[in-house]
């Protein structure tokens, strides 16, 4: 089973990120396989199991949750292809095997402002957009760009070749 998942940068291109079998762990801290550097995503905040006969995204108690087509998980939940995970305020597509096909593939655009003072993201979703409501507006490219990854894990650089 091949399964990838698919980031649209700024710009419009796409990045995307083969899980092999076994466990994909994500999230900011230095142990996770997929980095998400950003303070409003957990040390270890999800993780995607692959085996021969699918794939289950697994929510690691996250504060401020992992969502999976634009709803709330607790636990875990089966991905189908064209699936759309949001951790923090990157927006992942689910692509199985080649389904949906490259140029099916919907850009999913993410704002995202962060809560002052709260210390919660306030996590608001609407259909096909991600939105976390606040008073200060911050861009989760820019955030990516200026913090460093290691060679021990991806860390989602949007100006990485995809």
């Amino acid at each position: 089973m091949d399964v990838r998942l698919v980031m649209f940068r700024e710009d419009g291109s796409k990045r995307m990120f083969p899980l092999s079998l076994g466990t994909t762990r994500f999230g900011r801290g230095n142990d996770c396989n997929i980095r998400i550097p950003l303070a409003v995503v957990s040390r270890g905040h999800a993780e995607i199991s692959v085996d021969d006969d699918g794939a289950v995204l697994r929510d690691l108690g996250a504060a401020n949750g992992t969502f999976l087509n634009n709803r709330r998980i607790k636990g875990e939940e089966d991905l189908e292809p064209g699936d759309q995970i949001m951790i923090g305020s990157v927006v992942f597509t689910v692509q199985v095997d080649g389904v949906p096909e490259d140029d099916e593939l919907v850009e999913v655009r993410t704002k995202v402002r962060a809560n002052r003072g709260t210390g919660q993201s306030g996590a608001r979703v609407a259909t096909s957009k991600h939105v976390v409501a606040s008073d200060e507006e911050i861009d989760p490219i820019s955030a990516l760009e200026e913090l460093a990854s290691s060679a021990d894990q991806t860390a989602i650089n949007p100006e990485d070749d995809v």
